[in-house]
């Protein structure tokens, strides 16, 4: 006789999974992703610019470098490499002159819009520029100038207002830096821009750009003002020849409109 077949299961033996496709492990999945989300934004963007905050108050001297910006969060942020000797309206006259257009306050709505135009590769020309301080305090001009068709690439400055003066002139000092891309900051991992590393090639690429529309009276050198390497609040590195350059807006301006300008920088 054959033994009868049964289609029994041996005793013990698992039981069947539930369908991949039921409702309880979407939500499943989708509760683990909004937590992860959460985290994400509670790392970033509160711990660890609480983090930062700390390290600045345990080790001020360390973090105090001298002529270097800061975020609102105490990090080091891009270095100071040019200043524009003027009134308020002369520093704005000139910029524009070279083509360089004011940049929008950093507000909720043109966050997002900078998002979404970075996102879909839209020109955005006057796409706001993030808060760094100088002096207690945020920027008082930015400017910029995209590059192609998206605010993912663009050459920006922010300037700042001394409370001295030089020679009888206001003191505007700037930091001039290259937007290449956009990603994760490398300190905090909030999103941000990340710079390229010449700040000479940018420095001196705006002071040309002032000097062909003929809206400066001299433009000089301040030697070993500058650290000659470092990182931003990014994380970025950046090295630059230390060297401030400085340029004497004249106060009648009689504009020239230069194509894109480009100049070596003189041997030290």
């Amino acid at each position: 006789m054959k033994p009868e077949s049964s289609n029994r299961e041996p005793a013990g033996a698992a039981q069947s999974l539930p369908p991949q496709g039921q409702p309880g492990h979407r939500r499943r999945w989708l509760f683990g992703a909004g937590g992860g989300i959460l985290l994400y934004l509670a790392v970033a963007y509160v711990i660890m610019p609480l983090a930062w905050k700390r390290d600045v108050r345990l080790h001020a001297k360390l973090f105090d470098a001298p002529r270097i910006t800061h975020t609102p969060s105490g990090i080091p942020g891009d270095p100071i490499n040019l200043a524009l000797l003027g009134t308020k309206e002369q520093v704005i006259r000139a910029m524009t002159a070279a083509r360089w257009a004011p940049a929008d306050p950093l507000t909720f709505d043109s966050s997002v819009r900078i998002a979404v135009d970075s996102v879909f590769r839209r020109p955005d020309t006057n796409a706001p520029v993030s808060t760094l301080e100088l002096f207690g305090r945020k920027q008082d001009l930015a400017f910029e100038q995209p590059i192609g068709n998206s605010p993912r690439q663009r050459h920006h400055v922010r300037f700042w207002h001394w409370d001295q003066l030089h020679e009888g002139r206001e003191v505007w000092f700037g930091a001039v830096t290259l937007d290449q891309r956009v990603g994760l900051s490398h300190t905090t991992g909030q999103v941000t821009h990340h710079i390229g590393p010449d700040l000479d090639a940018e420095r001196d690429r705006l002071m040309a750009g002032l000097e062909q529309a003929g809206v400066t009276e001299k433009v000089f050198w301040v030697d070993g003002f500058q650290e000659l390497q470092g990182r931003n609040g990014g994380g970025d590195p950046w090295h630059t020849d230390g060297r401030l350059e400085v340029a004497v807006l004249k106060a009648a301006l009689a504009v020239t409109h230069p194509a894109a300008a480009t100049r070596p920088s003189p041997t030290p």
